[in-house]
């Protein structure tokens, strides 16, 4: 748990901002003690290295995202199929402003530095499935409830990811957040049809 208003809790915070705008490769150590407002003796009193920056970055994305997924409204519906249709609509109100504003830390530095620095794609790669595995329980429940089989929760709550992660890639690529919206569409849409009663007896037939 980083201290609030802290120069850690300043430089973990400005890392948000400048490598989701930038990418890791083109942030500075000098940019993110700009943007921080502390000095560069601050940030290796807390930093030895950068890239001991990004690990810490992205564990404090992880803590900072989950605090925002835990508040959300759709974990008081009864019905866990409704949570799951809560979670993605939850993530398609997060798509508006600038692509910087709603895109994820992680998903940028794994695609920049899995092959070079493995203690960052591993730290990406903790936060990501750690993030999949909020889902879990509510799509195992909602399976059980509505009798789907043929696939495992585990497996769609990563295809989730999968989506969204690339949905924010297109929306850089675009320049804005509606081509992303259309995938989040396309992806309940899909979930809908898993879970869809109709869809399941004509297959049995």
């Amino acid at each position: 748990m980083v201290k609030r208003g802290t120069a850690r809790e300043k430089i973990l915070n400005a890392a948000l901002r400048v490598i989701r705008s930038k990418g890791y490769a083109a942030t500075s150590v000098d940019e993110l003690c700009a943007a921080a407002g502390v000095t560069k003796g601050a940030f290796f009193h807390h930093f030895p290295s950068k890239e001991a920056l990004a690990v810490a970055a992205a564990g404090h994305w992880s803590e900072t995202t989950g605090e925002l997924f835990a508040a959300a409204p759709y974990h008081a519906l009864p019905d866990p199929l409704d949570r799951v249709f809560g979670y993605l609509d939850f993530r398609r109100e997060l798509l508006k402003g600038r692509t910087p504003e709603f895109t994820c830390l992680v998903g940028v530095m794994a695609q920049e530095v899995h092959v070079c620095s493995p203690a960052i794609r591993a730290a990406c790669e903790r936060s990501i499935w750690g993030h999949a595995r909020t889902l879990e329980s509510d799509i195992e429940a909602a399976m059980k409830a509505r009798g789907v089989t043929g696939f495992c929760a585990r497996s769609l709550a990563l295809h989730t990811q999968c989506v969204i992660q690339g949905a924010f890639i297109l929306a850089k690529a675009k320049g804005g957040p509606a081509i992303a919206v259309e995938s989040v569409d396309h992806l309940r849409r899909y979930v809908e049809l898993l879970f869809s009663t109709d869809t399941k007896e004509k297959s049995d037939d």
